[in-house]
């Protein structure tokens, strides 16, 4: 009798009917942290692209930073979806014995082919130089690194240089649509699901692009403004309004594109329509319309749009920027959040809902998430202090060294 009775007692959560094999969710929250982390990626290097081959050059402040970002956030992609898998120690599985009809399989191509030829190569043909020079500078630890990555080049000639800056500038230019193809399959694969509504859209793959190019620039917004806040320097507000007008920009086209999903959605008012209705005003109410409607565009979107017309002193603007960018990041990641577990929140029958649960510590729980959003931090921490931006660009601009 107690077994009946707390069936009873389960009976009115539970709306509609739901297959025994639904009552668990399979992806969790690090299923949301693999396209959340791949997308600032993508972002932070098209930022780093408008400096480079669209000659933007007022952005010139935040290149190498870009830059780092991406790679720094790149090492790190994988890992949350590699920790999801019940036995990770086969992940490499994927590579030697590849399946080229899977998206999953060709993405782990993608992946190596964007880190070590894309950003690998930029990074140290943009770096070659300087890393030479510091090496004969340094001591230590900083000298055996740099003779390392110096790859035993000792070349600092102008011709040399020259070589340096044009090859960086073909896999900058090649890197733009590797950066695309690298997100836009994490959108192609969830809209490739026909069985499931709520993802299956032509749309996907474009919309997780662009709220990537979000996501991405207003990362490096606002690691910008720390980074210099804590080295004491000046910001350089010319810098800091364009990439705020360029975060502008592509935020209207990614809100057009989400709200166009959602207005053919409305019209077609398939039969999935009506459960999808139930689950946005419902269990993804607060998720979808505060956290990422409200706060993570509407909000971002208003301010950002006021200040192209009426901008406050630089102390303002700065605060401004500040929590613009932090809410932008909050509204990409619950986004991501909104998708991932959105669709397997409701039954295939499109008749129930289930529930989802997240624990404090574990394997899919909210520490070991934090984690793997604090390592790409620390590795930035330790590219920043190896191959600092700062005194790169202090170089090329001092008139002694020219």
């Amino acid at each position: 009798m107690e077994e009946f009775k707390h069936l009873f007692e389960m009976l009115p959560k539970v709306q509609g009917y739901i297959y025994p094999n639904e009552v668990d969710l399979n992806w969790s929250i690090l299923i949301v942290l693999y396209p959340y982390i791949t997308g600032l990626v993508a972002g932070a290097f098209i930022l780093a692209s408008l400096e480079r081959v669209f000659k933007v050059k007022v952005l010139k402040p935040t290149y190498h930073l870009a830059l780092l970002t991406a790679l720094s956030f790149l090492l790190v992609a994988t890992m949350p979806l590699i920790n999801h898998l019940g036995k990770p120690m086969r992940a490499y599985e994927i590579m030697i014995t590849p399946h080229l009809t899977s998206a999953m399989a060709i993405f782990g191509f993608v992946y190596l082919w964007y880190l070590m030829v894309v950003l690998l190569l930029e990074i140290w043909f943009d770096y070659r130089k300087d890393v030479i020079i510091w090496s004969n500078q340094s001591t230590g630890i900083k000298k055996i690194i740099y003779k390392i990555i110096s790859l035993g080049t000792t070349d600092i000639s102008p011709k040399a240089v020259a070589l340096d800056n044009k090859m960086g500038y073909i896999i900058t230019i090649i890197g733009i649509p590797s950066a695309f193809l690298l997100h836009g399959y994490v959108g192609f694969i969830f809209g490739s699901i026909k069985a499931n509504p709520w993802w299956s859209t032509v749309l996907m793959p474009v919309i997780f692009l662009f709220s990537a190019m979000v996501s991405g620039i207003a990362l490096v917004m606002l690691i910008y403004m720390i980074v210099t806040r804590i080295r004491k320097m000046k910001i350089d507000m010319a810098c800091l309004d364009t990439i705020a007008k360029y975060l502008f920009y592509i935020l209207i086209l990614d809100f057009t594109l989400e709200s166009l999903d959602q207005i053919h959605r409305i019209y077609v008012s398939e039969e999935s329509f009506e459960i999808i209705n139930l689950l946005i005003s419902g269990k993804l109410y607060i998720t979808l319309f505060i956290f990422q409607v409200i706060m993570g565009t509407l909000i971002p979107l208003f301010t950002l749009g006021t200040l192209q017309f009426y901008k406050p002193a630089d102390k303002t603007r700065k605060t401004i920027y500040l929590i613009i960018s932090s809410l932008v990041l909050f509204g990409i990641f619950f986004m991501r959040w909104n998708v991932v577990i959105g669709g397997q929140l409701f039954s295939k029958s499109f008749y129930g809902f289930t529930s989802f649960k997240i624990s404090l510590i574990g394997t899919e729980g909210y520490l070991m998430a934090f984690i793997w959003l604090v390592i790409p931090l620390a590795i930035l921490s330790f590219l920043l202090w190896l191959l600092p931006p700062w005194k790169k660009q202090e170089e090329e601009y001092d008139p002694e060294s020219t």
